[in-house]
Order: C-alpha cells, then sequence, then structure tokens
C-alpha cells in the first residue's frame, strides 16, 4: 500500500525503506524515508493541487516562496547573479541589529513585493550568504558563519 502511494501521488518517486514492529502486542509500522537528491518532491495537497513540501521535524509543512526559489536556482545549473543594490544593501544592514529573522519580519522591513523579498533572499542563501531555516509557521534567516562557509 506504501509503494502504490509513493509512486502514485509523490512526484518525483521517494524511496524508502519499512520495518514492522509488534509492541505491546499492536502492530507499529517504521517508515523512513531518505533525503531525496533532486527536490522539490510534491504530492497533492488538501485540494488535489501538486504542492511541494519540506519536513520540519516530524512534520510536513508547504514549502515557502523562498524555498522554492532556492530549489529552482539549485537544481538549474547556471550562476546566480546578485547586483549589490539599494535593495540588498537594506537586506544584509537588517542582520547588522537582529541575530536572525524571519520572512514575515523581513517583508515587513523590507517593503518590496513578495517576489522582489524572495528572489533576493534566495540569492543570498544560495551563495551562502544567509542561512535559511524552515520552521513551522515561518522560515528564519541569519547570516552564514565566514568560518563555515569559506567566505
Amino acid at each position: 500500500m506504501l509503494e502504490n502511494a509513493a509512486s502514485r501521488y509523490c512526484v518525483p518517486e521517494i524511496s524508502f525503506n519499512s520495518k514492522e514492529w509488534i509492541i505491546e502486542g499492536k502492530k507499529i509500522l517504521e517508515v523512513r524515508i531518505r533525503k531525496g537528491d533532486n527536490p522539490p518532491h510534491k504530492a497533492p495537497g488538501p485540494t488535489g493541487k501538486m504542492r511541494a513540501y519540506v519536513r520540519v521535524n516530524d512534520q510536513n509543512i508547504l514549502a515557502n516562496g523562498v524555498r522554492m526559489k532556492i530549489w529552482q536556482k539549485l537544481n538549474n545549473n547556471s550562476d546566480v547573479k546578485l547586483v549589490y543594490s539599494d535593495d540588498t544593501k537594506k537586506l544584509l544592514d537588517l542582520f547588522n541589529h537582529h541575530e536572525n529573522l524571519t520572512l514575515s519580519q523581513i517583508n515587513s522591513e523590507m517593503q518590496l513585493s513578495k517576489f522582489k523579498t524572495e528572489n533576493l533572499l534566495s540569492k543570498l542563501v544560495v551563495m551562502n550568504v544567509l542561512k535559511m531555516t524552515d520552521c513551522e509557521f515561518d522560515a528564519t534567516f541569519e547570516p552564514n558563519d565566514p568560518d563555515k562557509t569559506g567566505y
């Protein structure tokens, strides 16, 4: 049944291992799903439309626009170009005053279109300038540690 669902509803198809356990007379199914090599992985959402999800702790949450743009840029295999504009400077300056910021806070502070903010953030994440952490309700961003990235 799981194999059928994985091949029928997941794009691209996911691979997994399962093991059945009997604990206190109850049948428990353990399913281990390896991280995919080529995200995004999509499955039907509540309306039946294919949606991309990201794993956060023990939950699958809908991938936000920044995450989708990051995946698109990484899968595109082309150079990411960033112009050091006033918007870029303003965004980076926010991190001089805050250790980390949520996507909602950045949108509020930047007062740019959602598309422009997502595009700018995705470029900075792909270039390892910022680190993005997916959370249940909002993504957070923080400057990448230069010692870890080599910059």
